[in-house]
């Protein structure tokens, strides 16, 4: 099983990073106009979920947050209705 750092931004600053380990849900590979690109599918405790190139999921995470202070995220049905 693979983990990369979760790079959700969590304040309005663009700032502050959740960093909390995010789970490689499902791999596979794009093709582009510079060659193959290697993708990820991840998911964070907190709720974050991307998509994209492995080496623009994978950031230098010197900003280290302790777990408990990441907020969760909303689900797509509380987004939808309004809620949190």
């Amino acid at each position: 099983m693979m983990f990369l750092d979760c790079p959700a931004y969590l304040d309005e600053e663009h700032t502050v990073r959740c960093g909390l380990p995010a789970e490689v849900r499902r791999r596979f590979t794009m093709r582009s106009t510079g060659g193959p690109l290697e993708n990820a599918m991840i998911r964070c405790p907190s709720g974050h979920w991307f998509n994209g190139p492995i080496e623009f999921l994978a950031w230098d995470s010197k900003d280290k947050r302790h777990p408990a202070s990441a907020p969760s995220a909303e689900s797509p049905a509380q987004a939808a209705s309004g809620l949190s």
